[in-house]
């Protein structure tokens, strides 16, 4: 039987490549792990186990693939895990930092193997852009070319200044720009619901509109839904922002903020190449960015979210388009085709948390990108595959990560979120990001 929800209008879902479709689940079955969620962290984790050939991985999707942030982000490439790796220090050490340094910008590598291995149709194109807006951020910049030049030496990396900014992006804005060309751009839907298929193609099941509803833990791990369960020997939450109570322990350490997008109509070449002579992604380096690329169909997709006070607009398109011509003001009478938003999952230290339940080794989670999502989960996804196997070093990492519990999100989350945009924009202003 299958079931269905209406998809929102986004610039994914109206381009979406996949007509992919999923049973709800009925009746018991057994299972060697079930993954809860079925974003990009749940189905590449799924397609990590089956590519190491464990059977019998069982993927349930309350809504539909990409419900979550997944769907509707702004299908970026770039480098890095986390937002400041400083953050975590005291945590994991001296060697720690630099171990997870060290595979920060493996995401855009893997992601275009996975396109490659699977033949995935997800309009992948190089060329990524950090902006900087003064002479602070320029520093900043520059210090970034030096790091990422280490990791990958082979990658064309380069610090421009002034008109030479003018060289990848159509601004006048910016006054530096940190030009990674091994990073880029993405149909994130289409990379998710094709690696989806590349997990079902290698015997992994998926259910959609499969809410779990309960969970009893032990030895085998029993997962009650609406019309059936599933008994496993492992369990792996990647819920996000939608993990709610289901599992308090997780809920409590992570807070929803609100992300928005527009995409305009489509473009002219000779504005698109305005815009963008490299046709890429962009972000500026502030604590709360705003970022946008060109789609492959000459759109302008551009992303933010409310620096300082935490609110969701009533008119998302105002909101977006008046964001889109401070730095493109020459777009305005650039037409607004649609705009949506949706919350995504934040921790205290802006950090991805994994690791397993105290007192249930067999039962693993991953969630807190913070915003940040599409390239590092396919970094950290391996990691919890990792994790789920028998170990690694990276995994006995970053699962020591301390988590930390948001007191008091369930009355203030408004007021939360606010002071914790205040307070990282100013710490901007001695990190050289603001």
């Amino acid at each position: 039987m299958m079931l269905s929800v209406e998809m929102p209008s986004t610039y994914y879902t109206m381009t979406k490549k996949y007509e992919t479709h999923y049973p709800d689940l009925e009746g018991d079955i057994d299972a060697e792990v079930v993954i809860i969620g079925g974003g990009f962290s749940g189905v590449n984790t799924a397609l990590e186990l089956a590519e190491r050939g464990v059977e019998n991985v069982v993927l349930l999707e309350a809504n539909y693939l990409g419900f979550g942030g997944s769907g509707r982000n702004g299908g970026h490439v770039m480098a890095g895990i986390g937002h400041d790796l400083e953050k975590i220090r005291k945590d994991v050490g001296d060697e720690g930092v630099k171990a997870i340094f060290e595979i920060s910008d493996q995401g855009s590598a893997t992601i275009q193997e996975r396109i490659r291995q699977y033949d995935i149709d997800a309009d992948f194109r190089h060329g990524y852009g950090y902006l900087g807006f003064n002479s602070r951020q320029a520093k900043t910049l520059q210090a970034m070319e030096k790091e990422l030049k280490e990791i990958t030496p082979n990658q064309e990396i380069a610090y421009l200044e002034g008109s030479e900014v003018k060289n990848i992006v159509g601004s006048d804005a910016y006054g530096s720009a940190l030009m990674h060309m091994g990073n880029g751009h993405i149909h994130s839907l289409n990379l998710l619901l094709g690696e989806a298929k590349a997990f079902c193609n290698l015997g992994g099941k998926i259910y959609e509109y499969t809410p779990v509803l309960d969970l009893q833990y032990g030895p085998t791990v029993t997962v009650r839904t609406a019309k059936g369960s599933i008994k496993a020997k492992k369990v792996l939450f990647s819920c996000g922002a939608f993990i709610n109570k289901l599992q308090p322990n997780l809920h409590k350490t992570i807070i929803s903020t609100y992300a928005f997008q527009l995409v305009t109509e489509p473009l002219s070449d000779e504005l698109i190449e305005t815009i963008s002579p490299i046709r890429g992604a962009f972000s500026d380096i502030r604590p709360v960015i705003d970022y946008y690329r060109v789609t492959n169909e000459n759109r302008l997709l551009f992303g933010t979210a409310t620096h300082f006070v935490e609110h969701i607009p009533q008119d998302l398109k105002a909101h977006n388009r008046k964001a889109m011509l401070n730095i493109f003001p020459y777009l305005k009478d650039v037409k607004i085709d649609l705009a949506w938003g949706g919350p995504m999952e934040c921790t205290a230290n802006l950090f991805p948390q994994i690791g397993t339940l105290p007192n249930h080794d067999n039962v693993f989670f991953v969630q807190g990108y913070s915003g940040f999502g599409v390239t590092p989960s396919h970094v950290i996804s391996r990691v919890v595959a990792d994790g789920m196997t028998g170990g690694s070093r990276h995994w006995d990492i970053m699962r020591s990560i301390r988590r930390r519990r948001v007191i008091g999100k369930e009355h203030f989350r408004h007021l939360i979120c606010t002071l914790g945009k205040v307070t990282h924009q100013m710490a901007g202003y001695r990190k050289g990001t603001r």
